[in-house]
């Protein structure tokens, strides 16, 4: 099922993502995949933070933590893995390559210059943006 609503939809477009994107896969996919670091509610307090180098950010204040602005080609570049965060011993993600595949969704950055990123990546942005606090 696509997300619709009005609210997050403009949300969304407002950070250059299709608003086609899954944000409920999104959100499936952050369960599997992160929210054993940065917890279940995104904000860097899931069960293995203790264990970690360097803690876990707050994913939901990241817009509020970047000016406004959704930092997306940072956010990108740490979920595929090619600005890669050492914290644990090993790149963040420690999933990366589930996340790789056909590159065939577009997200616009605040420049207007397309990226190119597999559905799972454009989901789980889609959702991270859902959940942005303090905008």
């Amino acid at each position: 099922m696509r997300t619709g609503t009005a609210g997050l939809i403009a949300l969304v477009a407002s950070a250059g993502i299709a608003a086609a994107q899954d944000v409920d896969e999104g959100q499936a996919l952050y369960q599997t995949h992160c929210a054993t670091c940065h917890g279940r509610e995104a904000q860097g307090q899931g069960p293995l933070a203790g264990a970690l180098l360097l803690q876990p950010v707050d994913l939901t204040t990241l817009s509020a933590d970047n000016g406004g602005e959704f930092p997306l080609e940072r956010v990108v570049k740490r979920i595929d893995g090619t600005d890669p965060l050492v914290s644990h011993g090993s790149p963040m993600p420690v999933f990366g390559p589930y996340f790789e595949g056909v590159s065939n969704t577009p997200l616009k950055l605040q420049s207007g210059q397309p990226i190119m990123v597999p559905d799972p990546i454009a989901d789980l942005v889609g959702y991270l943006l859902s959940i942005q606090q303090g905008v």
